[in-house]
């Protein structure tokens, strides 16, 4: 999800932020190089870090040295994954920037510099090696080439073409168990931003693509437990502080929760595990647009999630990503979030006003 950093509410006016190049032309200069710089947005989720792993275990196969940067925070449930692929995790608090000579920077799953803050100095200093591969509507000039494809159901669904395109086998990688391969990789960002294909997303291409991901031998039932199988008892406590929370708008159209400070106190939860909470009132038959809203201290900032399901039987659906452009952010049509500035009653109010 796009997100941006504001005060109030702010215009829709984004740059053209479409494909400028082709897969073949990445895949040639990717070979080409010897050290490359592989990113993505703060704080990733499944897809982000599916990414990631995926053009650094393709860059492996090819003979590239690939360095992952990460900027956190990021679950741990994700982090398992990463096996024998190392990735630099980055504390924003007190950050980082990569040292040494690249040949290239990828940015993979945002094309956004308010998701990509901690690194933007770096990125701006090497902009002419930055090259982008991104399935969001809104984008900024991050990357000076990109390949931007909104048919996409998850990011690793577009780089897949990558990997063809560099000849790679998408079981390069895998161990005894057939785990750490460029498949596991690529699937678990198919399977987490499509919500294990239930989501709107969810075409006959994603479905193909996990036919062929399942037989390059992921292993999909030890994904599952492992994301969403194995979480933390105070993270569903938290769950059960945004559900207390709920408010039912516009006669049960919209779901508002909240989620203070004080919750992740109480319970003892994390930042990073407020994932998924959102989709939960989806679950009420007469619910069109779920909204959360989580507040950071640490970072003083409040953070902004928005869902919706697809259109009802009358063609209407709720457009979220237009809606969180009205807060600095954006996404996907059903899936979006972004960040405001202020205390969490001012945002609230704002957003409620706005359903």
């Amino acid at each position: 999800m796009l997100t941006s950093l504001s005060n109030a509410p702010i215009a829709d006016t984004p740059m053209t932020y479409t494909t400028n190049t082709t897969m073949t032309e990445l895949a040639r200069d990717i070979r080409a190089a010897r050290r490359v710089l592989v990113t993505t947005h703060q704080k990733p989720d499944g897809d982000a870090m599916g990414s990631v792993l995926a053009v650094m275990r393709a860059c492996a196969a090819v003979g590239v040295e690939a360095s992952g940067w990460v900027v956190d925070p990021c679950e741990g449930n994700l982090r398992a994954f990463e096996g024998a692929t190392k990735v630099e995790h980055v504390n924003p608090r007190a950050p980082t920037l990569p040292v040494g000579e690249f040949d290239l920077a990828i940015v993979v799953d945002t094309g956004a510099w308010a998701q990509l803050e901690v690194l933007t100095p770096w990125l701006k200093a090497n902009a002419s090696r930055v090259i982008g591969f991104d399935h969001h509507a809104r984008g900024d000039d991050v990357a000076a080439r990109r390949i931007v494809d909104m048919n996409c159901g998850s990011c690793t669904a577009l780089l897949v073409q990558l990997v063809d395109a560099l000849g790679v086998d998408l079981s390069y990688g895998a161990d005894a168990r057939g785990r750490n391969s460029i498949a596991e990789a690529l699937y678990m960002g198919l399977a987490t931003d499509t919500g294990w294909f239930r989501f709107p997303n969810a075409r006959a291409a994603e479905y193909a693509l996990a036919s062929r991901l399942l037989a390059a031998g992921v292993d999909k039932n030890a994904m599952y437990q492992q994301l969403e199988q194995s979480s933390r008892a105070e993270r569903v406590q938290l769950q059960a502080r945004a559900l207390m929370s709920m408010e039912m708008l516009q006669g049960g159209r919209f779901v508002f929760m909240t989620l203070r400070a004080s919750d992740f106190t109480e319970t003892g939860a994390l930042l990073e595990e407020t994932a998924g909470i959102v989709n939960i009132p989806m679950e009420i038959s007469c619910v069109r647009a779920s909204v959360l809203v989580v507040e950071d201290t640490a970072a003083g900032i409040i953070k902004l999630s928005f869902r919706s399901k697809p259109a009802d039987a009358s063609g209407a659906f709720v457009d979220v990503n237009e809606l969180a452009a009205r807060f600095g952010g954006g996404g996907h049509v059903h899936a979006a979030g972004g960040k405001q500035k202020g205390s969490l009653e001012e945002v609230a109010a704002r957003i409620r006003a706005a359903l």
